[in-house]
């Protein structure tokens, strides 16, 4: 058993009974066994909102995970004695799925046990020019392989489940999906990955960030549509998206990807580039202590916009029109 699994363990056992533990999928490598578990907390309740986290999408982006353990650990403490959050919890849902492919966390790998990268892995193609990067049929032995589209990777499937079956019996449904490795800056990409062409709910998301603007105007993350940086065939988010959008029309769901900007921990030290974790994972003590921390807020605004949703979910006609103009204007001039 490896780190995040027994931190994970440790949590769950905690939390005890304000806890609910589904074990997803049990993953087989070699002669090890992996589960992919689930834990949700807050209200059952069929017309709550609910925010789903997840992480370890990609194994060697190990932080994502340890990012969420330690918001866990914080809710953890939290829930013993602030009654503030525990009356939130009575009319939302968190759901954690802190560690998607543990395969890949346990061996230090992009990939999954058979060598997919999950984030490749749907049955969505790009549009126009592509790079290696964007996915490849080759080989698993490169980078960006996406397996078969057609019989996902069993922890793809996996986190299709969580959301289908969250969005089953909610109506509005955030997702956030922890990863590393890209840019100097912190970023928060919305859709599409797959094409540059803007999404229906584009005016919900310049709302949201309109909205965590004005509450945090000295934040530090770059909000945009992840088409603005790189284009990729196969990402869950978009197949996701789409596939609710015409079967539950009538519900909001935001799928938001934290990639956090790697690339200024190596600036520090050039020298992690030559380590297996260095491009991904703060390496030195401090750093990673200040990773954990640096993004409770942005997942504390993130519990109050979906508990208060009509800032930015519920906009009227007029004022969703507004936002899709100034939306255009902001990341497609």
């Amino acid at each position: 058993m490896f780190a995040e699994q027994r931190h994970l363990n440790d949590i769950i056992a905690r939390l005890s009974d304000r806890v609910r533990v589904e074990t997803l999928e049990n993953i087989r490598y070699q002669h090890h066994q992996f589960n992919i578990e689930c834990l949700s907390l807050g209200s059952e309740r069929d017309d709550v909102p609910v925010i789903a986290y997840f992480g370890g999408v990609h194994g060697l982006e190990k932080i994502g995970s340890e990012v969420l353990l330690a918001y866990l650990q914080t809710l953890t403490q939290l829930l013993e004695w602030d009654q503030e959050l525990q009356q939130r919890l009575e009319h939302l849902r968190l759901v954690f799925v802190p560690i998607i492919n543990p395969v890949g966390v346990w061996r230090g790998t992009r990939c999954n046990g058979n060598g997919v990268d999950l984030m490749r892995n749907a049955p969505i193609e790009s549009v126009g020019k592509t790079k290696l990067y964007s996915g490849q049929k080759i080989s698993s032995r490169l980078p960006w392989f996406r397996g078969n589209p057609e019989a996902m990777e069993p922890e793809a499937q996996a986190l299709c489940r969580v959301i289908r079956q969250q969005i089953k019996s909610s109506r509005l449904l955030m997702a956030v999906d922890l990863h590393s490795g890209f840019g100097i800056r912190d970023r928060l990409w919305f859709p599409y990955a797959s094409h540059k062409t803007p999404f229906p709910n584009l005016a919900e998301a310049h709302a949201l960030k309109q909205l965590f603007d004005d509450c945090y105007p000295h934040h530090f993350y770059q909000i945009e549509p992840m088409s603005q940086e790189y284009v990729i065939s196969g990402d869950l988010w978009d197949y996701l998206y789409g596939e609710l959008k015409q079967t539950h029309p009538d519900k909001l769901f935001m799928p938001l990807t934290l990639e956090m900007g790697s690339w200024q921990w190596l600036r520090k030290n050039p020298l992690h580039l030559f380590s297996r974790h260095g491009l991904f994972h703060p390496m030195l003590p401090h750093r990673q202590q200040r990773i954990l921390r640096r993004h409770l807020t942005l997942f504390d605004f993130l519990f109050r916009a979906m508990l208060y949703p009509n800032a930015w979910a519920e906009l009227t006609p007029e004022k969703r029109l507004q936002q899709h103009q100034q939306a255009l204007q902001l990341w497609y001039a």
